[in-house]
């Protein structure tokens, strides 16, 4: 539950003061009527209770801010209220509710000696009245006053701090949205990178490799160069599909209209030249649809490179189900080459990009090669129990 906003407890605090002034004026009023009657001084009595209640009333349309317009108010007020007194010095104790007045209107240094002179004002006040000397009335009006005094600031004082405390929490919540929104900017950008480089870029390779195979057999061998236009043309319509796909942050084509993981992968191929063979292993579980896509492009994007850098005649692709988890083995009788050691960069996007994919699903990538022995890459994703 939030705690109340520090004003509501000042309002409050305010609606008494005010409730008491007008009840001491009132009854102050009320007292001087019943022991004097008929004085001469009665209609000024009257007509001065009338008007500091007026002027009462128009404190809270002037604001709490130290104002000149407020602070000539709190002049007129105190005024008033001092001419009473000398009348009729009942109306002293109406200088309590002055005094919260005081406070909120004037500066701390200013409030406590305005609430001092109210208060030696009172005790003059009190003493004339009495008949005889009461040391209650000399130490009475201070004690109130004092009390009043530190009731008022401990009251300021924590709502100052539940003020700061207040600013402080929505400017650290402010701070975590922004922080929040620039990760959510960098995990996307790192999203759109990999897509990227996975379908479009390694697209856009596949091509030009095409079209740089068929410009050179284009003279001595038609037939062949047209087979490589063919597969760069159907290359490209797919990497037009996918970039429609990617714009609209959809699944990867080949998993659209219901197509499984298992169908994707066995439809894959690395190019004309090199045999992509499919296993599946286990009993087939629903994979969500993040695993399925990061499985994808994972495959793909391990494809791209056995075309491109490993001199492979076939590639295997094997996908197993083990219960607790989901395996992908894809692996080339290739050149290999030598793993780097350990905490040396990788060079170009493909391998970062597929670390990432399986870092973001909670798993793991392996890497095993060695040169003239191929290569095999596994990525392993784990899988929440059923329920």
């Amino acid at each position: 539950m939030n705690p109340a906003p520090p004003r509501d407890d000042t309002r409050t605090l305010a609606t008494v003061a005010h409730t008491a002034f007008f009840l001491l004026l009132g009854a102050s009023l009320l007292r001087f009527l019943l022991r004097h009657p008929g004085e001469p001084r009665t209609p000024w009595i009257i007509a001065l209770s009338i008007t500091l209640a007026l002027l009462y009333v128009l404190g809270p349309a002037l604001g709490a801010a130290p104002t000149a317009r407020r602070l000539l108010w709190l002049g007129l007020v105190v005024t008033t209220w001092v001419v009473l007194v000398v009348l009729a010095p009942s109306f002293a104790w109406c200088a309590v509710p002055l005094f919260f007045t005081a406070l909120r209107t004037l500066p701390p240094r200013a409030a406590v000696v305005l609430v001092a002179l109210l208060t030696g004002f009172v005790v003059i006040a009190q003493l004339k009245l009495s008949k005889s000397f009461d040391p209650n009335l000399l130490l009475a009006p201070p004690a109130v006053a004092a009390l009043a005094t530190a009731v008022f600031v401990h009251m300021e004082r924590q709502a100052r701090a539940q003020r700061e405390l207040i600013d402080d929490l929505i400017r650290t919540r402010r701070e975590l949205a922004a922080t929040e929104r620039r990760e959510g900017t960098l995990a996307e950008r790192q999203r759109l990178s990999m897509e990227i480089h996975d379908t479009l870029a390694q697209n856009l390779s596949s091509q030009q490799m095409l079209l740089q195979a068929a410009d050179r057999t284009w003279d001595t061998d038609p037939a062949t160069a047209r087979t490589h236009v063919r597969t760069a043309t159907g290359i490209a319509a797919h990497g037009l599909a996918e970039a429609r796909r990617l714009v609209h942050d959809l699944a990867p084509s080949e998993l659209a209209d219901g197509a499984g993981l298992a169908e994707a992968l066995r439809a894959l191929d690395a190019g004309p030249d090199i045999e992509v063979r499919f296993h599946l292993e286990g009993t087939p579980a629903a994979l969500p649809d993040r695993v399925q896509s990061a499985l994808l492009r994972i495959a793909q994007g391990a494809l791209a490179n056995v075309r491109e850098h490993s001199g492979a005649r076939t590639a295997a692709l094997t996908l197993s189900f083990l219960g607790d988890q989901v395996v992908l083995d894809i692996a080339d009788d290739g050149q290999g080459f030598a793993e780097p050691r350990t905490g040396a960069a990788e060079r170009g996007h493909g391998l970062p990009a597929m670390r990432a994919r399986v870092r973001q699903l909670g798993g793991t990538l392996t890497i095993e090669s060695a040169p003239g022995e191929g290569t095999v890459l596994s990525a392993a994703i784990p899988l929440e129990p059923a329920s």
